[in-house]
């Protein structure tokens, strides 16, 4: 069949008696036609009156029309669009993500009995729900008048089709609420009411009410009020379900069968609405809008990420905001702690430098060099965290969600200022920990290069090495990229931080360790108990360290395999990397102007791998607790005159108050 492009071609081309195919393809054709170049609704509308007058005009091509309709009724099982059009044929994330590549990646065909497919490639396009939603009461009669005559006064075809979609609808809700990781985690109330046992039996009771609506139209209204009450209870119950994830973690798949079972649950509601209208048509075209509407987030792979990573974002950012209060210094007494556990983790980090040339010294191969490196940098960070050590670019990303906690308190003038003094709380802690850590190990790797170099005469570097150090750090070369893309690192260690603390919790290893009778043999029940609340309280830094380690030491060899050329750059590293390489130039170094250029960098290091893992943290944690509405235009005004007002907040504690006599 070619391709009409005017009204007149395409009712010429109506022909009950093609093949399934082209009767299909002539429906895809016709809406095409009525969509235009979807940009008028108003013409959409106008095209489809066109094709309601020139039908309405000619009985013989009425007759062709109602004739294929009759046919595409017959053949078109449009209860899959009803009832299953928008829903994950199997209730698992990882399926309904192949399903959605498989839908964008691969054509459909209109040689097909499945009314979603069709659906899909007849309104493709956002478009077709407006124009839908914009058509009127009478021109869908004028339409449901000309598809098929009038009907007695049996039950309709499309209240049956309705019907059954909302029996195979209740069907599914029935078996996701009785699957056990689902009603286990019910509270006790709702799996004693059993909400979902008598669903099946309330839509059989509004399908024999239906079918006598004429003689007792009061029942079906009973049978109606009783399935929404029943369809009330099952969503209760289901919400139930998001209590239990609050203190036991969440798990993505079980999110992801709790909003299929809800969003079946309002599709029974729009389909009972639909049947009860007193306007069907109207219903109808509403439904088919709404439709479009699903079909677009059908296709959608974003859609899918957003709705169902929504509540573990939440879950990860409160569960750091908890670990972030800790960095947050705001006595002049937590200031000169933070500053005494920095300076420990800058003492930890001299030696993690020193290992990491003895690495190099071993010229290993590029894999096996990145490998080591980031076994090297994952003992270090885990020895700084067993030994309540900080260092300064760990930190962002558990202050950020703290500080975004506190947003949903704003609303007043006074909030806002209580608001800035936490930043100026924050970015003084972050001042103080990445003095704290550049501070000790600059010296510290200095004085141990110069022991190596009087006692064993050669330094850990040697002067060519010295030099590419000066010049890799140099400040107009590409350190600045490098030390943003380590602060993107440092973020994604956060996430898996927090993604590897909800698994401990969900899987509730804790309570596995204390009490399963093979480990409790083995280690006894006390060290079993203690073991169990050691990794409670340490699985997230344990997570969070070890990722990050390997992560600055293999993502670079990854990134050279394919051509991009990435490299990490951390602050304290690279402070110790100076030391290291003026320990083997000497005194000479302070007359090199590569030097002085890499020293002017570590500021901006510093910075970037703070501000760039603080900023994605903070937007993570703001859209987790939906806070988007906040005023922050307020906010960085208020920011802006503190800076003016009192600067020295941002650098220094505030002074303490005098002790009365």
């Amino acid at each position: 069949m070619s391709r009409p492009d005017d009204l007149a071609g395409i009712l010429a081309a109506l022909q009950p008696q093609a093949d399934l195919a082209h009767r299909h393809l002539w429906l895809i054709h016709l809406l095409d036609w009525v969509r235009g170049q979807r940009d008028s609704v108003p013409g959409a509308v106008a095209r489809f009156q066109l094709f309601l007058d020139a039908v309405q005009a000619r009985p013989e091509l009425q007759a062709r029309l109602q004739a294929w309709w009759a046919r595409l009724i017959d053949t078109v099982d449009i209860t899959t669009l009803l009832a299953d059009f928008g829903f994950a044929p199997r209730t698992a994330l990882v399926s309904e993500l192949a399903v959605r590549l498989r839908t964008k990646w691969l054509p459909g065909t209109p040689e097909t009995i499945d009314a979603s497919e069709l659906f899909v490639l007849a309104l493709p396009h956002e478009f077709d729900a407006q124009w839908v939603s914009a058509l009127d009461e009478t021109h869908l009669n004028r339409l449901a008048a000309l598809l098929a005559p009038a009907e007695g006064t049996g039950i309709s075809p499309w209240h049956r089709a309705l019907l059954n979609a909302m029996t195979y609808c209740a069907g599914q809700i029935l078996s996701t609420g009785f699957a056990p990781e689902l009603r286990l985690r019910m509270s006790e109330a709702a799996r004693d009411a059993q909400p979902f046992h008598a669903l099946i039996s309330d839509v059989e009771s509004l399908r024999v009410e239906v079918q006598h609506a004429l003689r007792t139209p009061d029942r079906l209204n009973e049978a109606a009020q009783r399935l929404r009450e029943r369809l009330e209870a099952c969503r209760a119950a289901a919400a139930t379900v998001y209590t239990h994830f609050e203190d036991n973690g969440i798990s993505v798949g079980l999110v992801f069968r709790l909003r299929q079972l809800r969003e079946r649950i309002l599709r029974v509601r729009l389909l009972l609405d639909c049947l009860l209208s007193p306007k069907p048509a109207a219903a109808a075209a509403k439904l088919m809008a709404s439709l479009v509407q699903v079909g677009q987030e059908r296709r959608s792979l974003r859609a899918l990420y957003a709705s169902n990573s929504s509540l573990v974002a939440a879950k990860v950012a409160e569960r750091s905001a908890e670990t972030g209060e800790h960095y947050i210094t705001r006595t002049a007494a937590e200031y000169r702690s933070m500053v005494k556990k920095a300076a420990g983790g800058g003492l930890v980090i001299a030696f993690t430098t020193l290992a990491k040339f003895a690495l190099y010294a071993l010229a290993l191969s590029a894999f096996w060099a990145g490998f080591w490196a980031g076994f090297n940098y994952a003992v270090s960070f885990v020895l700084v965290q067993l030994l309540h050590f900080t260092v300064a670019t760990k930190q962002p990303a558990m202050t950020a969600p703290a500080m975004a906690a506190k947003l949903k308190e704003l609303g007043t003038g006074d909030a806002i200022e209580s608001f800035v003094d936490e930043i100026t709380h924050l970015v003084r802690s972050q001042v103080a920990a990445v003095l704290g850590n550049v501070l000790v190990v600059y010296p510290v790797v200095l004085g141990i290069a110069l022991l190596m170099l009087h006692t064993l005469g050669q330094p850990p570097i040697n002067t060519k090495q010295a030099e590419h150090v000066l010049e890799s750090l140099h400040l107009l070369g590409p350190s600045v990229l490098f030390a943003a893309f380590t602060g993107v690192l440092l973020f994604a260690s956060s996430i898996i931080a927090g993604w590897a603390e909800n698994w401990f919790v969900l899987a509730r290893l804790d309570s596995a360790i204390q009490y399963n009778p093979r480990i409790t043999r083995f280690l006894g029940a006390p060290r079993a108990a203690r073991w169990a609340h050691f990794l409670r309280d340490n699985i997230s830094g344990f997570a969070a360290n070890i990722s990050l380690g390997f992560m600055l030491g293999l993502v670079p060899v990854i990134a050279t395999f394919f051509g991009l050329g990435l490299d990490v750059r951390h602050v304290t590293l690279s402070a110790g990397q100076i030391a290291a390489a003026s320990a083997t130039l000497g005194l000479d170094v302070l007359h090199q102007p590569s030097f002085w250029w890499a020293v002017a960098t570590l500021p901006l290091l510093g910075a970037l791998n703070v501000g760039v893992s603080f900023y994605l943290a903070f937007n993570l944690a703001m859209r987790a607790r939906s806070v988007s509405g906040v005023d922050r235009s307020r906010i960085y005004a208020a920011i802006r005159a503190r800076l003016r007002r009192r600067p020295q907040d941002f650098f220094r504690p505030p002074p303490q108050p005098a002790t009365a006599k």
